[in-house]
């Protein structure tokens, strides 16, 4: 395993991190339930390939991933465990509170190494300020609960920047892939993060899966001297502002090719041959996907039973297979996308602000009115 420093923090991270959101299921329709077996034997074989550090939060898996992770890490102090405030339910102090002594509890601590204000866009920020949470964060640092303070970053470049300056804050986590280098937090976001002294946590490397698995034409761009899934872990590690990135594995499989990647990765590995190959890769990402969806599954469960990352899915491979090919699957589901009944409770949900109900209605268009 590598290692890097976390920006001023002096703590010496692994490269790669483990991300506790896609851990694997007993079943495909219940995020709760987790294939505890499965899981404790990815958790054994990252700790004995050198990961340091797990990420986590309260919403992921219906709020079982804290606590698998604090019978996971029972008894081992010497890694990190970073979790997230939940600020959509935080009204006050009070509330901030109870929730971190909760989070405590599930994880089986007595203090967060890394704690983050989760998911921050505008509006999300703008209730920290009126609430002025981080008041209520910095004391529960100075009473020892937490050790170093962060937030997790969902909107435009400009909130990212005034976020960013408001605060003395330790680290930042923020999504970025070679795809996604102008959205959200930005390439020049990052850079600004670690000017500060910062520790950068990367999200989303592989686009929710997208990169590890691309389309032919990106296949014979990047070529079969190195997997899509390097490639993509390679193009972050390349840069010295970048800390670590998290991955959210689900299959033991991941954790053992992942940790092989991050025994090779470097900061500078990449040639400007390969970096003008990864650019040309992300030109046809950009001109072929219709819904820019992770399967974050954010949105879900739909109030009425729409798949909503599986139908992005289907109309996004359309840029690549026949329409009456997706067609066919599309029929398949449950729901269609003409179920939508535009209830709203899904777009706030959405880490990328993807318009849903238009985005449905749009669908609705394509694979359901005949020309």
């Amino acid at each position: 395993m590598n290692y890097r420093t976390f920006g001023s923090t002096g703590k010496k991270v692994s490269v790669l991190g483990f991300g506790m959101m896609r851990l694997p299921l007993l079943k495909a329709d219940d995020p709760s339930s987790i294939n505890t077996k499965q899981a404790m034997r990815m958790v054994e074989e990252a700790l004995a390939g050198g990961i340091n550090y797990f990420d986590t939060a309260w919403p992921y898996h219906k709020g079982q991933s804290e606590i698998f992770l604090g019978e996971a890490l029972k008894g081992k102090h010497d890694v990190f465990v970073a979790d997230k405030a939940p600020v959509w339910e935080i009204e006050s102090h009070e509330d901030f509170e109870r929730t971190l002594d909760e989070q405590l509890r599930k994880l089986q601590r007595d203090h967060i190494d890394f704690y983050l204000l989760h998911a921050l866009g505008q509006e999300r920020w703008d209730n920290v300020k009126k609430i002025d949470l981080l008041e209520a964060v910095v004391k529960a640092k100075k009473a020892g609960k937490i050790g170093h303070i962060g937030f997790s970053f969902h909107d435009t470049k400009d909130v990212f920047l005034d976020i960013l300056n408001h605060f003395a804050w330790d680290f930042c986590q923020v999504q970025m892939n070679y795809i996604d280098v102008d959205y959200q937090a930005t390439l020049d976001g990052i850079h600004q993060a670690a000017a500060k002294g910062m520790g950068v946590v990367i999200m989303e490397p592989l686009r929710g899966g997208k990169l590890a698995t691309p389309p032919e034409r990106v296949l014979d761009v990047l070529g079969s001297e190195k997997n899509p899934v390097q490639w993509g872990l390679d193009f972050l590690w390349n840069m010295p502002e970048v800390s670590l990135l998290l991955s959210g594995m689900s299959h033991l499989d991941h954790v053992k090719d992942n940790l092989v990647y991050a025994g090779q990765s470097a900061v500078g590995k990449l040639g400007t041959k390969e970096l003008e190959t990864l650019k040309e890769a992300r030109h046809i990402f950009q001109t072929m996907s219709k819904v820019a969806c992770t399967r974050c599954e954010y949105c879900m469960p739909c109030p009425f039973g729409l798949d909503i990352p599986g139908i992005f899915d289907i109309y996004n491979a359309t840029a690549l297979e026949s329409k009456e090919q997706m067609k066919t699957q599309y029929y398949d589901l449950q729901k269609q996308a003409s179920d939508c009944t535009e209830c709203g409770h899904c777009f706030p949900q959405c880490p990328q602000f993807i318009p849903i109900p238009e985005e449905m209605k749009r669908i609705t268009d394509y694979f359901e009115k005949e020309a």
